[in-house]
């Protein structure tokens, strides 16, 4: 099984990417808007996906936050808030704040499970920073690590409550870069006590099944690194200090802030400690590019996989979809 996750271009599976995935054998896929039309398409390519492995718990990804961040919109599917909703329902009402977190997360859930997709990337545990750039903003939980950890947990509950395994992102911290990864290399030259606020989130929930690693140079860890090509950053830091244990993923191997081609990136992740490259872009050029680099997923990153697949079990949340809507919009009226 390849150490890859790969993007695909439509709403259906085109013969040449049937055959490629065949051959590869990647360990998951992740959607985006191009690949959603409504609930009977998005449940054919997902099933689709599915029987080219024979493979039920297979990784299907997708972002849906809500928000700015939601592939999956209206009129076909619901509306969700951004994360930051919560977080300021969290500065009155601490309680409230979690139920309504988990409430809206079991949502999105039940509706991903629905639609045959398996892994959601959420929650952002970033913590916000005043000054930084707006690519965070609104998607993070808030300004206080025990909040961000706290509303953070209760998505995660929310999630895995609906059969959907969660991925906690963007580890050790995106919320101090100063410019986009989606568009240029930020460079966090932050030290001591700002950088154990940043990582504080990412120790308190350590014990989560998935990871995606952040984009960005950490100068006090490794100068001359992004963290998701830094052997330092990712064994010492996030497998040592935070003690993350899980599937640990790349962000987009096509953001701004890698340098190099295509292959080249790709290797750069697995080589220094990610178990599996994202690639996002769905463009079969750079797919075979990236197939020809990427090795198979070592043992330990198979077991990882496996371990967080597992997870998706219904933990008895009695609240189907309309009834967690309802009980969100009742406690986030509060604020």
């Amino acid at each position: 099984m390849q150490a890859v996750i790969y993007g695909m271009s439509g709403l259906t599976l085109t013969d040449e990417e049937t055959r490629f995935f065949k051959d590869a054998n990647p360990a998951g896929y992740i959607l985006f808007g191009r690949n959603v039309e409504d609930m009977e398409q998005l449940r054919g390519l997902t099933d689709s996906l599915k029987s080219l492995h024979g493979r039920d718990d297979l990784p299907i990804l997708i972002d849906q936050e809500g928000g700015r961040v939601a592939r999956m919109r209206p009129p076909e599917f619901p509306e969700f808030p951004a994360m930051g909703k919560f977080a300021k329902l969290y500065d009155i009402a601490p309680s409230s704040a979690i139920e309504a977190a988990r409430a809206n997360a079991r949502a999105i859930g039940l509706m991903l499970a629905e639609a045959g997709i398996t892994v959601d990337a959420l929650p952002v545990l970033d913590v916000l920073q005043q000054g930084a750039d707006e690519i965070v903003g609104d998607r993070s939980l808030g300004a206080e690590p025990m909040q961000v950890a706290a509303l953070g947990r209760a998505v995660i509950e929310g999630l895995h409550s609906a059969g959907v395994v969660s991925i906690i992102k963007h580890i050790p911290g995106h919320g101090r870069a100063m410019v986009d990864s989606h568009k240029d290399r930020p460079v966090v030259q932050a030290i001591g006590p700002d950088l154990d606020l940043d990582l504080a989130p990412f120790e308190s929930l350590s014990w989560a099944p998935m990871a995606m690693v952040a984009h960005i140079v950490y100068t006090a860890w490794d100068p001359d690194h992004i963290a998701t090509q830094s052997p330092t950053v990712i064994g010492d830091i996030i497998r040592g200090r935070i003690g993350f244990d899980g599937w640990l993923m790349s962000d987009d191997l096509n953001m701004a802030a890698m340098e190099g081609s295509m292959a080249e990136r790709a290797q750069g992740v697995i080589e220094a400690g990610c178990d599996v490259a994202l690639h996002c872009s769905g463009k079969m050029d750079e797919m075979v590019d990236v197939a020809k680099v990427v090795p198979d997923m070592h043992r330990l990153s198979c077991e990882r996989m496996d371990r967080a697949m597992a997870i998706r079990a219904d933990a008895g949340d009695p609240l189907d979809l309309a009834a967690a809507l309802e009980k969100r919009d009742q406690l986030l009226a509060l604020a």
